[in-house]
């Protein structure tokens, strides 16, 4: 369910489809936990190559969810009215 803009953690994008950067803090909150977590599983790339794109896959779903969840509602544009 998208939030009105004035509540969202997450911009619609001016151009295009899907979020722009966060605009909230706790947007930003989640986004920095969502790169240090995937940043910070990296060591686990080199030895288990598969179990590491699940986990960042994992991460990218958490964080897809979030934008879903309180950002404005994704839809395609060609700008601001």
């Amino acid at each position: 369910m998208a939030l009105p803009r004035e509540k969202a953690w997450f911009f619609a994008k001016t151009f295009g489809w899907g979020w722009s950067f966060p605009a909230r803090w706790q947007g930003w909150a989640v986004f920095v936990g969502c790169v240090l977590a995937a940043v910070g599983g990296a060591p686990m790339a080199k030895a288990h190559r598969a179990g590491y794109i699940l986990y960042v896959s994992a991460v990218f779903v958490v964080l897809l969810t979030f934008c879903c969840w309180k950002g404005e509602r994704p839809r395609w544009s060609w700008g601001r009215d």
